[in-house]
Order: C-alpha cells, then structure tokens, then sequence
C-alpha cells in the first residue's frame, strides 16, 4: 500500500525492479495454492490440448481449430510451472544452457503456428509446427530429469540401428535369393 501512495504522490524512487522481480515479489501464493493453480493450468493446458486432437477430424476449420487449441494447451501447460517456481526464476531456467535452444524452438514453432493457421492459411504447415512444437517442449521437459536426454537418445539411437540393421538384412537377403533363383 505504501508503495501505491508513493507513485500516486509521484514519490517513486530510484527502483530498479523490473517487472518480473516486481511480479516474483508480489507473489505471496502460500505453497498448498501454488499447487492448486499448476494443477488447475496444466489439466487446463491438457485438456486444450486434447480438445484440439479431438477438433483435427471437424470438417474444412479442423486443422486451424487442432493447432490453436494445441498451442494454447502448450502454453498453459509452460505457464503452470511458473506457479512453483515464480515467473522470474522459470525464465531463467527457460534461457538456461541446457534449455535454450529447446525452449528458442519452441516458441518459434508456437508463433509460427498461429501464423500459418491464421495468416498464411497453410494447414500443413501448421501441422508442421504442431509436430515441431511437441518435440521440442519434449525435449525442454526432459531437461529437468536427470539423465533422461540421454536416456531418450540412447533408446532413439538403438532403435533406429536396429530398423536400419533391418531394412539391410531384408534387403541383402532379397539380393541373394534372387541370385540364387537365377
């Protein structure tokens, strides 16, 4: 209250805050309501999500409707973080080393997604970045579990040796019982 006297009267001193200090100190969410409200954004985020699947078969608007609705249930479901963690801290581990390119590909694909729905009216494309925006908030997530990136790719690398070991098995095998048939 003090502080509202103080701008209002034009007394605002030098603070430094920005806006999201500002928001990260204004927060005072006890811990069982911070909870609450992840919970209530991500099955929000979820159910966005899932209402946009579900949307994908309607006639003619189905693809705008599934990518709107997609993306919509992907921010929900980043912004619910910000509950448990604060806005300003959730930013920082978004721009983390780690995070940075994934959480950059994500939010391209977010934006590019709308701009292919509404403006460019390029259904493809906006599949496109629908795909692109799973994996890479896929791989943003993974990135709070320990190891799991490397886990991921492990198990995509083993199986992808194995379908390539064998689609040449296969095809060796065709080459040499057409040889001996001849």
């Amino acid at each position: 209250m003090d502080k509202l006297k103080k701008v209002l009267s034009g007394q605002d001193g030098n603070d430094d805050l920005n806006v999201l200090q500002a928001a990260n100190e204004a927060s005072t969410l006890g811990w069982g309501t911070r909870v609450k409200a992840f919970l209530a954004c991500f099955v929000a985020g979820v159910l966005c999500s899932v209402l946009g699947t579900c949307l994908l078969w309607v006639p003619r608007k189905g693809l705008t409707l599934f990518a709107v609705f997609y993306s919509l249930g992907n921010i929900a479901s980043l912004l619910s973080t910000m509950f448990l963690t604060g806005p300003l801290k959730q930013l920082k581990r978004m721009c983390d080393k780690t995070r940075a390119l994934a959480t950059g590909i994500m939010i391209t694909c977010l934006v590019l997604t709308f701009c292919a729905a509404f403006w460019w009216k390029n259904k493809g494309l906006a599949l496109l970045f629908c795909i692109l925006q799973f994996l890479a908030f896929t791989w943003y997530s993974l990135s709070y579990i320990p190891f799991a990136r490397w886990v991921s790719l492990y198990f995509q690398n083993h199986t992808f040796k194995k379908m390539l070991l064998t689609q040449i098995d296969s095809h060796l095998r065709r080459q040499i019982t057409n040889k001996l048939a001849k």
